[in-house]
């Protein structure tokens, strides 16, 4: 499906009238931020695997503050599974 100029010029005309003029640059800017943020994770990822693969023997490392946000998280999923004492 080929979307010529008028075609776009119409779609440009609906989300305008839909978003208004105010919010329309501040839609544009977060879907530029989100886009730009997927990439960034894509391309991590893509890194950390390679790097992965280059040295397998090389230990994961990671932050103290990363450690404790992974302790809480699986101690507060531990507190959701146990079921509440018998009353």
């Amino acid at each position: 499906m080929n979307l010529g100029p008028t075609e776009l010029i119409i779609i440009l005309v609906i989300v305008l009238l839909l978003f208004g003029s105010t919010r329309l640059p501040k839609l544009a800017r977060s879907l530029g931020e989100a886009s730009k943020e997927f990439k960034k994770g894509v391309r991590d990822r893509d890194t950390e695997e390679k790097q992965a693969e280059a040295d397998p023997d090389k230990p994961v490392t990671m932050t103290q503050g990363e450690l404790d946000a992974m302790l809480a998280e699986r101690e507060r999923r531990a507190r959701e599974d146990t079921p509440p004492p018998p009353a």
